[in-house]
């Protein structure tokens, strides 16, 4: 009898625990706005790093960014990214990117998809590449997204 005591409040505490938690749709998927903003600070990064527009772009992401570039550490905090990003010289001449997946629930989203590009470094050959990426998105208070973490690396092989 005390067994079936135990497994009966066990039972009940689950179905309790059940009911307490919100319908999926709840829990906070992301609105048609949210994806449309999503894929418009996406191509207002893609612009900017077209027209070689560095501000425009630093204003995509948050402040506390983490930059995952290929063959290298993380880079932490938007002024890491900064100084790194600047002395390249990066000129970028072509870019196309393609978006095969954006979801996330609340005030986090993330986009994955592919690129292709081709751009300079300082006064170098331009460099044709393809590859992949994945956004990590924040929704900020004001309602607009910013990129949190970026993930990118080439589909080329390395170079030896």
């Amino acid at each position: 009898m005390k067994a079936r005591s135990v497994l009966l409040a066990v039972l009940s505490l689950a179905l309790v625990s059940l009911a307490c938690q919100p319908p999926a749709a709840e829990v906070g998927q992301l609105s048609e706005a949210d994806e449309a903003a999503i894929q418009a600070v996406v191509d207002d990064l893609m612009e900017a790093e077209l027209a070689g527009d560095w501000e425009a772009m630093y204003a995509t992401f948050t402040d506390d960014v983490v930059a995952m570039p290929a063959n290298q550490p993380a880079l932490e905090g938007l002024a890491a990214y900064r100084e790194w990003i600047e002395p390249l010289d990066v000129g970028v001449s072509e870019l196309s990117v393609a978006v095969a997946e954006i979801d996330g629930r609340g005030d986090l989203a993330y986009v994955r998809g592919t690129y292709s590009e081709t751009y300079t470094v300082g006064e170098g050959e331009p460099i044709e590449e393809q590859g992949k990426y994945l956004f990590i998105l924040k929704k900020q208070a004001d309602g607009s997204w910013r990129f949190a973490i970026t993930i990118s690396n080439s589909n080329l092989p390395a170079a030896e």
